[in-house]
């Protein structure tokens, strides 16, 4: 499976705001970008004139890099939103939402998305008391989530230090069994993602 390997806290500095792709380490003033608040590379503090094209793309990547997703599968994405009932901006937004490594995280069991997808691609997570090993699998609303017995500990170590994510109200969690249930899909106004992201620009950009 192709992922992106390279420093994640350089692309929080490209956009420009923090993206919370490190966990703990983007709560602490160890951010890179709360200690250098431009772009990297060479010109990274020059004014750079932005197109409409520009915002446009900034936008989308922006949502994709969140969620740790390639173009390929974002665009894939975007596709399926946009032939579904509802408004595709949303629409999109709930779709990453609901991805098994999405729900990991948001219910506190990792703190961050990358480390939610690992925990999923190694057989660390249940659904519906089956083991899952995809982190795309799409999670509907009544589905249990729950990290494997023998692999509690582990997980519950791996999260020493860790504060917790605030958990949104679509889900409820368990920490002491590191179990958890999908209340109902999340509305816009449910997912924090709106608030670092305008959805209707990314639509613009794909629908040009």
């Amino acid at each position: 499976m192709a992922r992106y390997i390279g420093p994640v806290c350089r692309l929080c500095r490209v956009e420009g705001t923090k993206l919370f792709l490190k966990g703990e380490r983007c709560n602490t003033n160890k951010c890179s970008v709360e200690r250098r608040r431009y772009r990297p590379g060479q010109h990274g503090q020059a004014r750079q004139k932005v197109s409409e094209y520009g915002i446009r793309l900034k936008e989308k990547q922006k949502l994709r890099r969140i969620y740790g997703l390639l173009e390929d599968q974002f665009r894939s994405y975007y596709e399926k939103a946009s032939t579904s009932k509802g408004v595709t901006g949303e629409t999109l937004l709930q779709l990453l939402e609901t991805r098994l490594d999405n729900v990991v995280y948001r219910m506190g069991f990792a703190s961050s998305r990358a480390q939610a997808r690992l925990m999923v691609t190694h057989g660390h997570v249940k659904v519906n008391g089956k083991r899952v090993n995809i982190p795309s699998y799409h999670v509907k609303a009544g589905h249990q989530i729950s990290v494997k017995e023998a692999s509690r500990e582990y997980v519950k170590t791996a999260l020493t230090g860790f504060n917790g994510n605030v958990v949104p109200n679509w889900v409820s969690t368990d920490m002491n069994s590191l179990t958890g249930q999908v209340l109902t899909i999340p509305v816009r106004d449910e997912i924090d993602t709106s608030s670092l992201v305008k959805e209707n620009l990314v639509v613009e950009f794909y629908s040009k």
